[in-house]
C-alpha cells in the first residue's frame, strides 16, 4: 500500500498489532457477529473436543480486518491448544516449514496468514503433512539423495487468505471446513466498539458508537481504529467522553464521510465519473491514472465500493453507479449523464 489509510483493512503498524491483540476476544461466547459462522465452529469444536479429536483443517476467506487471525486464537484457547503463526510469504525454504511441523505437539495448532503466497514446493510439501500426518524430507543430492519419512504429532492447519480464488485445488481440497467471512452490519460494529471502548477505559455513547460503526466499512479492524483517534480527539478538545458530535467532528478531521469514504475512495470515484466519463474503464488505467498500484485499489478500495454499490465490475471495466454520483455531489456533464443513469 502506497500510503497509511486510516479506513484501510491491513493494520498499520505494530503498535497497532499489539492494540487489536489486547482487544481481542478470547473465547467465541465473546465474539460479536458472524452469528451463522459461530453456529457452525461451535458445533465442530465442540464435538472435536467430546471425541478428544484434533478439529479439521479450517479455511477462513475474506476481505482484511474481518477476524481470521481473532478466530484463530479463540479456536486455540477453546481447544486448550498452543497455536503457532507464521505468514505465507516468510515460508521460503522446506526446511523453515519442517522446523515448525516437527515442533507441534499433539493438538496444536499452525496459523498461516496469507496462505494463498506460499511458494509450490512449500506448498507440495504440506500436502502429506496435512493428510496424513507426515513429511517426506530429502537429504543430500544426485547419487547420495534419500529421503526421511518424519511422522508428525496431529495437528490443526488455519488457513487464512483474502484471495480464496488464488488457492491451488489440491490445497483448497485438503481443508475439511471452509468458512467465509463477510463485512459486518452497523449494529455487531456498535457493539465491538462499545466493548473495545471498555477495554479502553473510555466512556461512549451508543450513538456515538453507531456512529463511528456506519463509517467503519464493515470491519471491526478499521473500528477499533476509528475509536481509538475519536478517543485521542475527544481527549483534546472535549472531556473525553465520547458523544455523537465529538464522533462526528473527530471523523470530519480524519477525512472520514458518512458511509466511511476516505480520500482515495472519493478520488477514485471521481476519476471514473468526472475523467473517464463514468467508464467503464480498466483497473491498469484507473491505477495509472491515480499513481496507486492495482493490488491497493483490488485489494483495499473496491471491496467496499462494491458491497455498497458504488461501482460495478464489468468485462471491460470498471464504472460508477447514479449512487456513487449523488453521493459526491457530481453533476454529470452532458458527456456522461447517459452512461450514468
Amino acid at each position: 500500500m502506497s500510503r497509511e489509510r486510516i479506513i484501510g483493512g491491513e493494520p498499520v503498524d505494530r503498535e497497532e498489532d499489539l492494540t487489536q491483540l489486547s482487544l481481542r476476544p478470547k473465547v467465541l461466547a465473546e465474539y460479536i457477529g458472524q452469528k451463522e459462522l459461530r453456529g457452525k465452529l461451535k458445533v465442530t469444536l465442540d464435538a472435536a473436543r467430546q471425541r478428544g479429536e484434533t478439529a479439521e483443517h479450517i479455511l477462513f476467506y475474506g476481505p482484511p480486518g474481518l477476524g481470521k487471525t481473532t478466530l484463530a486464537h479463540i479456536i486455540a484457547n477453546e481447544m486448550g491448544s498452543k497455536l503457532f503463526a507464521t505468514a505465507g510469504p516468510a515460508l521460503q525454504r522446506t526446511g523453515d516449514l519442517m522446523g515448525i511441523l516437527t515442533n507441534l505437539k499433539e493438538g496444536d495448532i499452525l496459523f498461516i496468514d496469507e496462505i494463498h503466497r506460499l511458494s509450490p514446493v512449500i506448498e507440495e510439501f504440506m500436502y502429506p503433512a496435512m493428510e496424513d500426518f507426515k513429511v517426506d524430507f530429502v537429504v543430500d543430492k544426485g547419487a547420495f539423495a534419500k529421503v526421511i519419512n518424519v511422522p508428525l504429532k496431529r495437528f490443526t492447519l488455519i488457513g487464512a487468505t483474502t484471495r480464496a480464488g488464488m488457492l491451488s485445488s489440491p490445497l483448497r481440497d485438503r481443508f475439511g471446513l471452509y468458512y467465509h467471512i463477510d463485512f459486518y452490519p452497523p449494529e455487531d460494529l456498535a457493539q465491538i466498539i462499545i466493548r473495545s471502548a471498555g477495554l479502553l477505559e473510555t466512556e461512549i455513547d451508543q450513538e456515538a458508537a453507531l456512529r463511528i460503526a456506519q463509517c467503519s466499512r464493515g470491519t471491526p479492524r478499521i473500528a477499533n481504529r476509528l475509536l481509538r483517534r475519536v478517543r485521542d480527539y475527544a481527549a483534546v478538545k472535549a472531556d473525553g467522553v465520547i458523544g455523537e458530535e465529538i464522533a462526528v467532528r473527530a471523523l470530519d478531521a480524519e477525512g472520514v464521510d458518512a458511509l466511511g469514504l476516505d480520500n482515495l475512495d472519493r478520488k477514485l470515484l471521481q476519476v471514473i465519473i468526472e475523467y473517464y466519463k463514468g467508464g467503464p474503464v480498466g483497473i491498469e488505467a484507473l491505477g495509472a491514472t491515480l499513481n496507486e498500484e492495482v493490488d491497493t485499489l483490488v485489494d483495499m478500495v473496491e471491496p467496499y465500493l462494491l458491497k455498497i454499490g458504488f461501482i460495478q465490475r464489468t468485462r471491460r471495466g470498471r464504472m460508477a453507479s447514479p449512487e456513487a454520483v449523488k453521493h459526491l455531489g457530481i453533476e454529470p456533464s452532458a458527456d456522461n449523464q447517459q452512461s450514468l443513469f
